[in-house]
Protein backbone atom coordinates (compact mmCIF):
# COMPACT_ATOMS: atom_id res chain seq x y z
CA UNK A 1 0.00 0.00 0.00
CA UNK A 2 1.18 3.77 -0.59
CA UNK A 3 1.63 6.37 2.33
CA UNK A 4 2.87 9.83 2.79
CA UNK A 5 5.88 9.57 5.45
CA UNK A 6 7.11 12.83 6.28
CA UNK A 7 6.26 14.40 2.26
CA UNK A 8 7.84 11.65 0.93
CA UNK A 9 5.66 8.05 -0.77
CA UNK A 10 6.46 5.37 0.77
CA UNK A 11 5.12 1.76 0.30
CA UNK A 12 4.81 -1.22 2.92
CA UNK A 13 2.95 -4.67 2.47
CA UNK A 14 -0.62 -4.77 3.23
CA UNK A 15 -2.39 -4.89 6.89
CA UNK A 16 0.88 -3.31 7.83
CA UNK A 17 1.14 -1.73 11.57
CA UNK A 18 2.64 1.55 12.36
CA UNK A 19 5.46 -0.47 14.37
CA UNK A 20 5.96 -2.96 11.32
CA UNK A 21 6.93 0.43 9.54
CA UNK A 22 8.86 2.05 11.61
CA UNK A 23 10.80 -1.06 12.27
CA UNK A 24 11.47 -1.09 8.12
CA UNK A 25 12.51 2.49 8.24
CA UNK A 26 15.11 0.75 11.23
CA UNK A 27 13.54 3.38 13.39
CA UNK A 28 13.22 2.51 17.51
CA UNK A 29 9.90 3.39 18.77
CA UNK A 30 11.36 4.78 21.80
CA UNK A 31 12.66 7.41 20.22
CA UNK A 32 10.08 8.77 17.54
CA UNK A 33 7.19 10.59 18.06
CA UNK A 34 4.42 10.09 15.14
CA UNK A 35 1.69 11.97 14.12
CA UNK A 36 -1.15 10.11 11.54
CA UNK A 37 -3.39 11.96 9.67
CA UNK A 38 -3.11 15.18 11.82
CA UNK A 39 -3.42 12.82 15.08
CA UNK A 40 -0.87 11.49 17.83
CA UNK A 41 -0.41 8.44 18.15
CA UNK A 42 0.48 7.36 21.64
CA UNK A 43 3.94 5.36 21.87
CA UNK A 44 1.91 2.22 23.57
CA UNK A 45 -0.62 1.88 20.58
CA UNK A 46 2.20 1.63 17.50
CA UNK A 47 1.54 -2.18 17.38
CA UNK A 48 -1.79 -1.78 17.52
CA UNK A 49 -2.53 1.22 14.83
CA UNK A 50 -3.22 -0.58 11.61
CA UNK A 51 -2.03 1.51 8.69
CA UNK A 52 -4.70 2.02 5.50
CA UNK A 53 -3.81 3.11 1.51
CA UNK A 54 -3.24 6.73 1.64
CA UNK A 55 -2.80 7.37 5.18
CA UNK A 56 0.00 10.78 5.95
CA UNK A 57 2.42 10.21 8.53
CA UNK A 58 5.01 12.86 10.34
CA UNK A 59 7.42 11.00 11.99
CA UNK A 60 10.19 13.22 14.25
CA UNK A 61 13.26 11.41 15.73
CA UNK A 62 14.05 12.56 19.25
CA UNK A 63 17.71 13.81 19.35
CA UNK A 64 19.80 14.17 23.03
CA UNK A 65 22.29 15.81 23.45
CA UNK A 66 24.16 18.31 25.67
Amino acid sequence: MQLTVNGQPQTIGDGATLEALLSALALAPRRVAVERNGQLVRRADFAQTPLHEGDCLEIVTLVGGG
